[in-house]
């Protein structure tokens, strides 16, 4: 069985994405990076994209993840309090620790693709 259906397929994901983002907008280190972005459409976004990496339908048909965080300037803080909020949320919604250990080695794995490396000051 897939991840994706682990945490419940389409309902599961769709429920797992709203938690997650009144989670994230709601986390004063982290909402000003979602001031202005229409999160009806971010969060369908996010619900392809985590299907797809779940191992669920390939519906994703977004930007290469550089090129939707170009710019953003986001930190390994602000990706791990991410990472956590994720996590957090599959668990409120009750998937068991294995899967949710799964989920954040899966986006753990994009760390390099989102997170801006700062350049080591002398």
């Amino acid at each position: 069985m897939s991840l994706y259906d682990q945490v419940g397929g389409n309902a599961g994901m769709k429920a797992a994405v709203a938690v997650f983002y009144n989670r994230v907008t709601a986390d004063d280190s982290l909402a000003p990076w979602f001031e202005g972005v229409d999160l009806s459409r971010l969060k369908a976004h996010q619900r392809a994209f985590l299907a797809a990496a779940l191992g669920g339908p390939e519906l994703f048909a977004g930007r290469e993840l550089e090129l939707a965080h170009a710019g953003l300037d986001i930190t390994p803080e602000a990706f791990d309090s991410v990472v956590q909020h994720l996590t957090i949320a599959l668990h409120d919604l009750g998937a068991t620790d294995h899967v949710v250990a799964e989920v954040r080695e899966r986006v753990n794995a994009l760390r390099e693709r989102v997170v801006v490396l700062q350049a080591a000051s002398d």
